[in-house]
Order: C-alpha cells, then sequence, then structure tokens
C-alpha cells in the first residue's frame, strides 16, 4: 500500500468540454487540454454491471495540477449521473497515482467505501470508489505504469510552454510528443 497519497488530479462534470476547457484557460491560464472524445475502456464495470456510458475527456494542467472535464454524451447509468443530470455541472473527483493497484483497491474497500467503477483502458487500471461522504465527491486510484506517466509528462510539458494565444486545446490524434529529425549526411 501507498504510505502517502498525493493528489494529482481534480475532475469536474461539465456539459461542454470544450467550453470548460476554453474558459479555465482563459481564466486560469490552465491547458493546452488534450481532447479524448467518446473514450472506450477495454473492460469496465459500473456498480456491478458492464453498463459503460458514452463520455469524452478534456485533461490539461494548471501549474503541477491535471485537470480533467468529463463530459457524457448519453443517458447511462453512471458515477456522473450519480451526482448530476443533465444540464447540471460540478466537481466530480479527485485522483491519486498508484503502483501497488491491489493494495490500493483494498485499502479504500477495508475503509468500508463502494468501489463504484473499475475499468482497464489504454493498459492501465482505474477505479472510482464513492467518497461522497468524505470529500463531497468520488475517489480514484489511477495506475502509473511508465507508459502513461509519459503521456501525462508530455501534457505537463505542453503546459509548461504554453503561452497566452495559443491553442487552447489538441484533439488526441494530433498529440505528437517527439518529432524525428533526419540524420545529416556524411
Amino acid at each position: 500500500m501507498t504510505g502517502n497519497r498525493h493528489l494529482f488530479q481534480y475532475a469536474y462534470y461539465v456539459n461542454s468540454i470544450d467550453e470548460a476547457a476554453r474558459k479555465w484557460s482563459e481564466a486560469f491560464g490552465a491547458g493546452p487540454f488534450f481532447m479524448v472524445r467518446h473514450h472506450e475502456c477495454d473492460e469496465f464495470t459500473y456498480r456491478g454491471t458492464a453498463e459503460e456510458a458514452d463520455v469524452s475527456y478534456a485533461f490539461g494542467y494548471l501549474g503541477d495540477t491535471m485537470i480533467q472535464f468529463i463530459e457524457q454524451h448519453d443517458d447511462k447509468n453512471s458515477i456522473y449521473r450519480d451526482m448530476y443530470r443533465q444540464g447540471e455541472e460540478g466537481y466530480h473527483h479527485l485522483a491519486y497515482l498508484v503502483s501497488d493497484f491491489d493494495a490500493e483497491r483494498r485499502h479504500w474497500l477495508d475503509l468500508g467505501y463502494e468501489l463504484a467503477t473499475e475499468l482497464y483502458a489504454d493498459e492501465v487500471n482505474a477505479a472510482y470508489f464513492d467518497t461522497r461522504s468524505l470529500n463531497g465527491g468520488f475517489t480514484e486510484i489511477h495506475g502509473d505504469p511508465m507508459h502513461i506517466m509519459g503521456v501525462f509528462g508530455l501534457w505537463k510539458r505542453a503546459h509548461e510552454a504554453w503561452k497566452p494565444g495559443d491553442p487552447w486545446k489538441i484533439e488526441a490524434e494530433d498529440i505528437a510528443d517527439y518529432k524525428r529529425a533526419a540524420l545529416l549526411p556524411k
């Protein structure tokens, strides 16, 4: 089990990830936001069922903190609909990274919090516990394999280089972390 749990992300449920990202970019200097539209998981459970809602995400940094916006496109049951009806918005969850996913999952179960959603996507585990009685929202534990830490590092590096007037969003298919240069001729 992790001794220290360092929060790395705050997430908000919104009506439009584009609008939320634009507003946070203008108001706080957050961004750029990386848009992941209609995300699908390899494996997914919501409160013991396989029902997976159609959701899109925007991820960006504000200083050292990742900000996530979530938009649900349908009316399926979800951890988002557990808190918000269509048209409502607000804080949804906080998250921290874990190396020993099984131990952290057990930690929250042993504390008596319900495992509301568990998923495997992009070769990483994540789980959401219903901790509304503790923090007014959900708590996410998110695996920290090297490839995902590299993605998060790319997003943070983009934020550090970002300046007002730069594009505030980047579509997932346009994300590139390195562009190869040809070797100079001998």
